[in-house]
């Protein structure tokens, strides 16, 4: 048994790897591309793979003895489907054990404590945990979910610029920058949403969206009202009764946490932790007894 395990958080904008040894102290870190299980899964193994390797590196260890260390595993989309089974026979770790992202984020951002947590990024999903239960929101996929996050925003602008080039709606500077990115070409714009676009390349145009929001653009208002709608709706949701405590993780967090309702606002606080801290927190439990017989010997 090893000495050692690897914590990984995986988005649909990179994976992130710990490796921590059995004091929970990191003694290794490692980045690389989406690990959204909606995506291929050959494409996720190597990004796992090379993230962990990584870490190892790192740390000054030898990246092969990923097959002697066990791994804990927060990818966004894994609540949805059975493709993790697959996935786990690509990987070539001692044990490996999965988990949505939203339960690593909750954990990162609230420890053991109740209350809820928000990722908002390239994905979205909440999940409340009251006296030990908890309760999912949102987080299934780019393609029928995922309200407010970074690439349906993102989306949504294509989706808006076209209608001002067609001359349904009135151009705004964010339009136009849009339409300059693809050279003014609508075609342009189409051939990439149909062809190469993921998840994450539809939320590169998110920061746009904002900050022609702060100069008073109507296009960006109206998505950025939208999308805080269904952020307000979904905390409705989640948000149980005497909650106090409110934490918002992911790259959009600091730009909606201004935009919340009042009622959310109040109880909004900083997060103890990321979801990466938050996944090494939980490798170290599901690994423990395996740890604790390595110790001993």
């Amino acid at each position: 048994m090893s000495a050692y395990v690897i914590a990984i958080d995986g988005g649909g904008t990179s994976c992130r790897a710990a490796l921590a040894d059995r004091h929970g102290r990191v003694v290794g870190r490692g980045k690389r591309g989406s690990a959204n299980i909606f995506t291929t899964s050959d494409a996720i193994g190597k990004n796992i793979v090379a993230a962990a390797g990584e870490a190892l590196k790192d740390a000054g260890l030898d990246v092969a003895r990923l097959s002697e260390i066990p791994a804990f595993l927060g990818l966004a989309g894994i609540n949805v489907g059975e493709r993790q089974q697959e996935l786990a026979k690509a990987l070539p770790f001692a044990d490996t054990r999965f988990v949505h992202d939203g339960l690593i984020a909750l954990q990162g951002a609230l420890g053991d404590e109740d209350g809820v947590m928000a990722i908002l990024g390239t994905g979205s999903v909440y999940v409340s945990r009251t006296n030990g239960a908890l309760r999912n929101v949102g987080g299934w996929g780019f393609a029928i979910g995922d309200q407010a996050s970074g690439a349906v925003i993102g989306r949504t602008l294509l989706q808006q610029t076209l209608l001002a080039h067609d001359g349904i709606r009135e151009h705004t500077p964010l339009s136009r920058a849009v339409m300059a990115r693809f050279d003014d070409d609508p075609e342009a714009m189409v051939e990439f949403a149909q062809q190469s676009a993921r998840p994450a390349d539809y939320g590169a145009f998110a920061p746009l969206i904002f900050e022609h929001d702060g100069k008073g653009d109507l296009i960006a208002r109206d998505i950025l009202l939208d999308a805080v709608r269904n952020i307000t709706m979904a905390l409705d949701t989640v948000v149980f009764k005497g909650c106090d405590r409110l934490c918002l993780l992911g790259g959009l967090a600091q730009e909606y946490a201004r935009r919340l309702a009042p009622r959310h606002r109040s109880i909004l606080k900083e997060p103890q932790g990321d979801a990466l801290s938050g996944a090494v927190q939980l490798a170290l439990r599901a690994f423990a007894h395996e740890m604790a017989g390595e110790e001993r010997r």
